[in-house]
C-alpha cells in the first residue's frame, strides 16, 4: 500500500473506533446518517475517502464533534499530503524554490531540523549547488540547476526580515560530512559562524555523542500551522493538530539535546576538514 492508502486506512480506523465508542453498530450508524449502510463499511475499510460534511454527521451521529476539527484537518492532509518529487520537480527545482520563498515569507516562526546535511537557508552559493546536482541527478527533473541556485540563493533574504524568527538544529554529522569538496565544507562552515550571531536565529548543534532520544528525520515547522519533511521519493505536508504537536515536542526534544551559542561555534570551528 503507498502512504496515501495507508492514511485513508487510518482515517477509517479512528472513525471506526469512534463509532464503537458510541455502541453503534455500522447499520445504526448509517441510518443516522441517511446513508447506505455499505458507505459506514467503505470509509472504516478505506476503500472510499468521507467528504468533510461526512465527518461532521459521522461525528454528530457518535456525539464526538469535539474531534471533528482534527478529523478535518487529516481528511485535508490525506487530499494534499503526498507529492511525489517526480511530479513536483517534472519542471524543474527553480519552481520549488519559489514555493518554499512564498511560503517562508508569510512564516513569522520556523523551526527547522536537518540531521546530516545542513538547511537551504544557510546554505553557501557552492554547498547549495552540490545539494541541487545530486537531487537533479537522482530525481530525474529537468536540468535547471543554476536557475534552483538562484533561487535558493534569494531565499535567505527572509532572514533579513524584520518580526521574523527562526530556530535552527542541525546534527554534527553535517559538519563533516562532505558535500561538493573538502573546500566547499570550509566555506561552508565559515558562513554558519557568522550567519549564527544573528539577532532572529537560533542555531543549535546536536553533538554525535548525544543519546537516541527521538526517532526523527528532516523536518520543518511553519508557525504552528504545517510541517514539511522530505523522503526520497515525496514530500509530505503535515496538518493535523495532533501531528504538529507531536513534531513540537520532538523538536523542544531534540533542542534540550543542542549546544546553542557560543558552544555551537565552538563545535562548527571544531570540525576539521575531510582528510
Amino acid at each position: 500500500m503507498n502512504a496515501v492508502s495507508d492514511a485513508r486506512s487510518a482515517l477509517g480506523a479512528r472513525l471506526r473506533e469512534l463509532r464503537r465508542a458510541a455502541h453503534l453498530t455500522g447499520v445504526e450508524l448509517a441510518a443516522r446518517c441517511g446513508w447506505h449502510s455499505s458507505k459506514v463499511s467503505r470509509i472504516e475499510r478505506g476503500k472510499q475517502a468521507p467528504s468533510e460534511a461526512d465527518l461532521a454527521a459521522w461525528c454528530d451521529a457518535c456525539e464526538s464533534l469535539a474531534v471533528l476539527d482534527d478529523l478535518v484537518a487529516n481528511l485535508r492532509n490525506l487530499r494534499s499530503m503526498y507529492l511525489e518529487w517526480q511530479r513536483t520537480v517534472a519542471a524543474g527545482h527553480t519552481h520549488r524554490q519559489r514555493q518554499s520563498i512564498e511560503l517562508e515569507g508569510q512564516t513569522r516562526l520556523i523551526r527547522w531540523f536537518a540531521p546530516d546535511t545542513l538547511p537551504g537557508l544557510l546554505q553557501t552559493e557552492d554547498y547549495a549547488r552540490a545539494v541541487l546536482r545530486a537531487c537533479i541527478a537522482i530525481t530525474d527533473g529537468r536540468d535547471d540547476l543554476e536557475e534552483a541556485v538562484a533561487m535558493r540563493m534569494a531565499r535567505r533574504r527572509v532572514l533579513e526580515r524584520a518580526g521574523h524568527r527562526f530556530h535552527i538544529l542541525i546534527g554534527e554529522l553535517s559538519l563533516h560530512r562532505t558535500v561538493g569538496s573538502a573546500e566547499v565544507m570550509a566555506a561552508q562552515r565559515e558562513h554558519l559562524l557568522s550567519e549564527s550571531i544573528r539577532p532572529n536565529l537560533r542555531l543549535g548543534v546536536i553533538p554525535l555523542r548525544a543519546e537516541y532520544r527521538a526517532p526523527a528525520t528532516n523536518f520543518v515547522m511553519y508557525d504552528r500551522a504545517q510541517v514539511i519533511t522530505e523522503t526520497v521519493s515525496a514530500e509530505l505536508t503535515i496538518t493535523r493538530p495532533s501531528e504538529i504537536a507531536l513534531h513540537e515536542k520532538t523538536f523542544a526534544l531534540l533542542a534540550e539535546q543542542a549546544v546553542h551559542g557560543d558552544d555551537a561555534r565552538a563545535l562548527i570551528r571544531s570540525a576539521n576538514p575531510p582528510a
